[in-house]
């Protein structure tokens, strides 16, 4: 976990997995490097936001793989879900509901399944598939804790590969690029 700025509570706070993803973010907005997978993200946007003031919004820049064929750019996630939790067998041994789908954005966008699983098995890709457009490793995580916070989310994803055979390969050849098109639409904003 790495703070880069301050958080101020009017302006973003940009949160990345990793170095790769935000090499050309500039050092107009914070940014909080994470690392990979839903644990430390959890932790670092926890411990970030229980220390003091919090961000006008929380905004999770990162790279995602296309669980359909065609999907490429960067997107706006309106709904994330979990992809490795049995949320239906913890409800049927509970009676209470874990891991709920999280709305993040209004109108129509993808939906992102997040989980510990880098999806780079062709089967694996087809069922999540039938719940959802694009995969990641952090944006579930950064959403709850968001929430939990009372702090308004985004999910911003740019496609980097296909969650199929190669994708670690093309996920290393693409992360350079994936983050000049992340850095160029944060400073579309205009912050």
């Amino acid at each position: 976990m790495r703070l880069l700025g301050t958080i101020t509570p009017d302006r973003p706070l940009l949160v990345v997995a990793v170095r790769e993803e935000a090499a050309h973010l500039d050092d107009r907005l914070p940014v909080l490097l994470t690392g990979i997978g839903k644990i430390n993200a959890t932790a670092a946007l926890a411990t970030v936001l229980a220390q003091g003031e919090k961000p006008s919004e929380v905004i999770n820049l990162g790279t995602a793989g296309a669980l359909r064929p065609g999907w490429e750019g960067t997107h706006h996630v309106v709904q994330v879900i979990q992809h490795d939790l049995d949320t239906p067998a913890l409800l049927a041994l509970t009676g209470r509901s874990y891991g709920a789908p999280l709305v993040v954005g209004k109108g129509d966008g993808p939906v992102l399944a997040t989980g510990d699983l880098f999806v780079s098995d062709p089967a694996a890709r087809d069922r999540l598939a039938e719940h959802a457009d694009l995969v990641d490793m952090e944006g579930y995580a950064v959403a709850a804790v968001a929430h939990r916070f009372g702090v308004p989310v985004r999910l911003v994803k740019h496609v980097s590969d296909e969650a199929g055979e190669g994708a670690s390969h093309t996920w290393r050849e693409s992360v350079d690029a994936c983050a000049r098109h992340l850095a160029d639409w944060a400073v579309a904003q205009g912050w």
